[in-house]
C-alpha cells in the first residue's frame, strides 16, 4: 500500500544510505553512521509493516515503532552535526525531512490510538 508517509520515508531512507556512504568513505566514521543507517532505514520498514497490519492495534504498534526510530534518527543526526561530521546545511536538510516524517507519524498515531 502506497502512502504519503511511506513515500517520504522511502526517499528519506535513500538519503540516509547516501549519508552513510559519505560518512564511511569520506569521514571514516563507522560507529554513529551505523546507528544512523539502522534507525533511519527502519522508519520506512516499519511503515511498510504497518501497511500490512492485521489489526488496528498492530498498525498502531508499527507506526509507534516507526515514530520512535524517527526520534532516534534525529538524535544521531544531531550528534553527527555537533561532532562536526556533517555540516549545518546538510544537517538542517536531513533533519527537516526527519522532523516532517515524525510529525506525520505522530498525527497518524494520535488518530489510530484515539479510534481504538
Amino acid at each position: 500500500m502506497e502512502s504519503l508517509v511511506y513515500d517520504k520515508a522511502y526517499k528519506f531512507s535513500i538519503r540516509i544510505i547516501k549519508a552513510y556512504k559519505y560518512l564511511t568513505e569520506n569521514k571514516k566514521e563507522y560507529i554513529i553512521s551505523k546507528q544512523l543507517i539502522r534507525s533511519g532505514t527502519s522508519i520506512g520498514a516499519n511503515i511498510a509493516e504497518a501497511n500490512g497490519a492485521i489489526s488496528t492495534a498492530d498498525f498502531s504498534a508499527k507506526i509507534s515503532i516507526a515514530y520512535k526510530e524517527c526520534l532516534e534518527t534525529k538524535y544521531w543526526l544531531s550528534l553527527l552535526k555537533d561532532t562536526s561530521y556533517i555540516d549545518e546545511k546538510t544537517f538542517n536538510s536531513i533533519y527537516s525531512d526527519a522532523d516532517e516524517i515524525g510529525k506525520i507519524l505522530f498525527s497518524i498515531l494520535k488518530t489510530t490510538r484515539y479510534h481504538q
